[in-house]
């Protein structure tokens, strides 16, 4: 099989896009969370300092021109928290100091700042209330301010929580992220599957539903096919014709030439006429076992199966074949099992067994036997066994590949296509063919179905 040119994993490549999408999408939830929450948490702190702030405004009053002002318990006790944070304030008269920490300062705007003070970031509010009295008028001012200690706690929380959250999407993310990178190259493995259980012969198209992405791919594929298809077809068209033609004119100049050979006295001619002729049936055979091994392949891909008896089908073939075995002082015995039952194409079967047993009488010595046995046991087989020298132990795993021949059939005529065509009726069938040499000397062909 040629290499092929690989660059990176597609499913890979999809895995680390959703991955890389899916850690952005958790840094991204984890921040909107956390400062969802610090708005959240900032604005019920805020909330609380203007209650409290409110609260210590309405409990100002002007009394015989004095401004009195007795702080509520309820607004400190609204600003406890868990963490014992810490509140400031400072009241001032018309923007003069009157009581609380002095470094606290009154602002206009906006009304909720954040600051400093004596080393600890606080959350501050300024607030004023204009007071009225019989002969004053005076504007009260009050700045309140509380640590963030008990908020950052909160939000430490919050954003171990969000961490979590995070995390846990991400994960979920990343398993979602394989699963569908699965799902979506499980269409490129089946259509892969679909391509490798074709036979070498099976060029009809893709008619399965594919997602809409992969349409292109397999149009490209099938018309891919349907090139290779009718180049095929012409290509096989082209040896059956070329065959069909050349078999009548060579068997004419056989004729010729045999008659030529009667009528010539001198040796060397004799020898030159014994040259043609041999040339002429090595041509005939060629042009023959073309012509069956291109109606074979068209055959193979519309398989028609016939109930047959394969015993009676190789009989037949064999009551045919015995005259030409006699005159080459062989002689051909069936044996097996009375009955074979078999569903497939007879014509294919039979042109094959015909090559084997052909093949046998060319290698096989005079006045000897070929055994032809066709069995159901222990796998449905047929077996043709001759006497002859056997197969090259060297090469007996190449003799069916197209046009291979043996190192010992150098003088004798063939055209290295009978185990091929063979070997393609058996793949056909969903069988093969085994060679094999037998102990006592002779070549043996099992072709099983």
């Amino acid at each position: 099989m040629d290499s092929v040119a690989v660059s990176g994993s597609l499913r890979n490549r999809l895995v680390l896009t959703l991955i890389s999408g899916a850690a952005v999408l958790a840094l991204l939830l984890f921040f909107a969370v956390r400062n969802f929450a610090v708005q959240v948490a900032q604005q019920g702190q805020d909330n609380i300092l203007d209650a409290s702030a409110t609260s210590m405004l309405d409990a100002a009053t002007i009394r015989d021109g004095v401004i009195e002002l007795d702080l509520p318990y309820s607004a400190f006790s609204m600003l406890t928290t868990s963490a014992d944070d810490r509140v400031f304030y400072a009241i001032l008269q018309d923007g003069e100091f009157l009581s609380g920490y002095e470094e606290l300062k009154f602002s206009d705007s906006p009304t909720f700042q954040t600051d400093l003070i004596r080393g600890s970031g606080v959350r501050k509010i300024s607030a004023s209330r204009t007071l009225i009295g019989v002969n004053r008028r005076a504007e009260l001012q009050i700045v309140l301010a509380q640590t963030q200690d008990a908020l950052s706690k909160t939000l430490d929380q919050i954003s171990r929580n969000a961490a979590l959250l995070g995390l846990g999407f991400f994960a979920l993310a990343v398993a979602l992220s394989f699963w569908a990178s699965s799902a979506t190259i499980g269409q490129l493995g089946k259509l892969t599957t679909s391509v490798t259980r074709r036979g070498p012969q099976d060029l009809s198209p893709f008619t399965k539903p594919v997602p809409r992405e992969m349409g292109p791919l397999v149009g490209s594929l099938n018309s891919l096919m349907g090139r290779l298809d009718q180049s095929l077809s012409q290509s096989e068209d082209f040896i059956a014709e070329a065959a069909h033609r050349v078999r009548t004119p060579l068997a004419t100049v056989r004729s010729y030439a045999e008659a030529t050979l009667q009528r010539v006295e001198k040796e060397e001619n004799r020898e030159a006429m014994r040259s043609m002729v041999k040339a002429i049936d090595e041509s005939s055979r060629a042009a023959g076992q073309l012509l069956d091994h291109a109606m074979i392949t068209f055959r193979a891909d519309h398989l028609v199966r016939e109930k047959i008896d394969l015993v009676d089908l190789v009989n037949d073939l064999v009551q045919r074949m015995t005259p030409i075995a006699e005159m080459k002082d062989l002689s051909l015995l069936l044996r097996g099992d009375p009955r074979v039952p078999y569903s497939g194409d007879p014509v294919l079967i039979q042109n094959a067994v015909r090559n084997l047993i052909d093949n046998a009488m060319k290698y096989g010595p005079a006045e000897s036997s070929i055994e032809i046995t066709v069995s159901a046991s222990p796998t449905l087989h047929i077996s043709v066994c001759d006497q002859g020298s056997g197969f090259p132990m060297d090469e007996i795993e190449t003799l069916t590949s197209r046009f291979k021949r043996g190192a010992n059939a150098a003088d004798t005529i063939g055209s290295g296509l009978g185990l091929t065509i063979a070997q393609d009726v058996a793949m056909a069938h969903g069988g093969k063919i085994q060679l094999e040499n037998q102990p006592e000397g002779g070549a043996c062909v099992a072709l099983s179905l």
